[in-house]
């Protein structure tokens, strides 16, 4: 699932404190809980999205972060916005915690693109043509300073040894 917006999803830690992350890479554990990938219960609006373990038919998740099974709703995803991201404590990977009140959750109206991932918005191709082009300015202006400076070690030394 990816977030189409500024909205986080909300996890249950293991220490039993609410995390957002905006990473949606979910599973199913084996007692048929929507997990993350780290085994995080991913929260719904009324408590942790549990699945059926009939495995009664497929499972897909609208826009609207309505999760269905089949013909079956199992609950609906819970997403926060986040007024002041920079309040947020990074405890491990891609997952925060709001321990200070002034970072202001609120429900979120974002929308999930169902299928996709969040990405970084770098480009791996460019970001390493960018780094050799600027290291290849490196070398030639260190180039330039080491000429300059053996031209300033030959006047030093002719000037200082007249003949």
């Amino acid at each position: 699932m990816a977030i189409e917006g500024k909205g986080f999803f909300e996890v249950q830690l293991p220490n039993g404190q609410t995390g957002l992350t905006r990473d949606g890479e979910f599973q199913i554990n084996s007692q048929g809980q929507l997990v993350t990938k780290e085994s995080f219960p991913v929260l719904g609006v009324s408590g942790p999205i549990q699945l059926g373990r009939d495995h009664s038919g497929p499972i897909s998740i609208a826009s609207t972060g309505m999760v269905n099974q089949g013909t079956e709703k199992r609950g609906k995803l819970k997403m926060i916005d986040v007024t002041n991201p920079q309040m947020l404590t990074k405890i491990s990977g891609a997952y925060f915690v709001a321990q200070d009140p002034k970072a202001g959750l609120t429900e979120s109206k974002s929308s999930l693109r169902s299928g996709y991932l969040e990405t970084s918005n770098a480009s791996t191709l460019t970001q390493m043509a960018n780094m050799m082009t600027a290291s290849r300015g490196f070398e030639a202006n260190q180039k330039v300073i080491q000429i300059q400076d053996d031209r300033m070690n030959r006047t030093i030394s002719e000037l200082g040894n007249p003949t």
